[in-house]
């Protein structure tokens, strides 16, 4: 895990420090630990699944109600413009108000029929204890709800521990969790080390993990885990296939494909990143994709960072030092990283199995269905994935073969709180959102009954 120890705003457009905030001391982390085991020791043991769901409702309120202020604070940790930032909280809402409405049913024991024997059998789900949460800057309240809505639904209490740039946003969902009723404990906010995580997550009042980041930092994540026989979610990075075989509508397609890719300014796990188009469309589809890309030059956003605008800035040029060409306008300025498009990058390259976490979208040409599916399996990674076509029978055929946690076809930003998230290989494991998000930190507690 990274060493970072200074939580900060830092203006990503002037890379201007704004305002430092302290880590939080050993003290106060054992200190959130001990709440969050106290209150699921009471409030979780106490409370109704119906009291819990209230609660929920309230917090999906107090984001509406709140929308414009949560919003302008990422736009100033992070740079997200103003309108994708207020969407970003209506989504999250969303989420809290889908298990306020669903908990009860999720959690509604299931009937086992007995193959033998008299009595009765049942699976309760249960909640297991503290968590420990671990989340990224792109989506700073997305992120949180994904995970926080269906354990504070079931039960689970909470510890958060929020990237080192989203102190303030970090502390306004604090606020909103205190404002809408929660009890002392049970979601509590720490701006801890790597260091003293690493200690938490081996601390015995710890029951399980969640991870949203790169690859390396959710590695040794499930590490220390692992050691400590703690479960783990883990979402990580994607270099999700965008699969053209053929369209009805060029135009439509092109503005599909450009949308999956620049939503956040390409900082998105599970955005549209490599773009593998048939041959007898490639031209065309290059031709009017690149034209839209360079067209949006003057109108995006900065990355989150300097750093993050720099480490791109060093992929493409490994890239193209290796024989690709890339197409774009203008050169890096601080955080800000021109539109561009990759062609000609050799699937074997080792520039073809990075995540490119920014906008910068690579084009290929493929002769064939197989060789699409060859070319979009081709990386360690397994998030998400796109296919479209004209052929119903050809999309689910190539879904099918797809490497992927989810497959996405003839459609973009079709993401919903009832759909399940996650990838497979180096994307991580385990699922959000959905009826599988409850099931991740539950106790399938099977109760038998030798007979009534």
């Amino acid at each position: 895990m990274a060493n970072r120890h200074v939580y900060a705003v830092v203006d990503p457009a002037s890379g201007e420090l704004v305002k430092e905030y302290p880590t939080a001391t050993d003290e106060v982390v054992d200190g959130a630990l001990d709440a969050a085991a106290k209150a699921y020791a009471q409030w979780s043991r106490q409370s109704s699944v119906e009291q819990r769901a209230q609660l929920l409702t309230t917090v999906a309120t107090l984001h509406s109600e709140r929308s414009g202020q949560l919003a302008e604070i990422i736009h100033r940790e992070m740079g997200k413009p103003v309108d994708e930032a207020v969407a970003e909280v209506e989504f999250s809402a969303s989420i809290y108000r889908y298990y306020a409405e669903n908990a009860q049913k999720f959690l509604a024991d299931e009937p086992i029929e007995l193959l033998d024997g008299e009595g009765t059998a049942f699976v309760r789900r249960q909640p297991v204890g503290v968590l420990l949460g671990i989340m990224p800057w792109n989506y700073p309240y997305y992120q949180v709800a994904r995970f926080a809505a269906p354990n504070l639904a079931l039960g689970n209490t909470i510890v958060l521990k929020h990237a080192s740039q989203c102190p303030e946003s970090s502390a306004a969902l604090q606020q909103l969790f205190t404002d809408a009723g929660f009890p002392e404990g049970c979601y509590v906010n720490v701006r801890a080390t790597s260091e003293q995580i690493a200690h938490a997550i081996a601390d015995p009042r710890v029951q399980g993990v969640s991870f949203t980041g790169s690859e390396p930092a959710g590695a040794a994540v499930a590490e220390k885990a692992g050691r400590s026989l703690k479960k783990v979610v883990l979402e990580l990075g994607g270099s999700d296939p965008f699969v053209v075989l053929s369209t009805h509508d060029l135009d439509a397609t092109v503005q599909a494909a450009v949308e999956a890719r620049f939503e956040n300014t390409g900082q998105a796990c599970n955005a549209g990143k490599r773009f593998i188009v048939a041959e007898d469309i490639h031209d065309a589809f290059l031709h009017r994709f690149t034209e839209k890309v360079l067209a949006m030059t003057d109108g995006l956003a900065p990355l989150s960072s300097v750093a993050a605008a720099e480490y791109v800035e060093e992929q493409v040029r490994r890239a193209v030092d290796a024989g690709a060409t890339f197409t774009s306008k203008g050169r890096r300025e601080g955080a800000y990283f021109p539109p561009g498009v990759l062609t000609g990058v050799s699937p074997a390259s080792p520039s073809a199995a990075e995540e490119l976490f920014g906008p910068v979208a690579t084009v290929y040409r493929v002769g064939s269905e197989d060789e699409a599916v060859e070319l979009a399996n081709g990386t360690p990674y397994g998030l998400g994935s796109y296919v479209f076509t004209t052929d119903a029978e050809q999309a689910l055929r190539v879904a099918d073969k797809i490497d992927a946690g989810m497959v996405f076809i003839n459609g973009v930003g079709l993401e919903g709180a009832e759909l399940p998230f996650g990838g497979v290989k180096r994307s991580g494991f385990g699922r959000e959102l959905g009826r599988a998000g409850i099931d991740e930190f539950a106790n399938k507690k099977l109760i038998r009954t030798a007979r009534t």
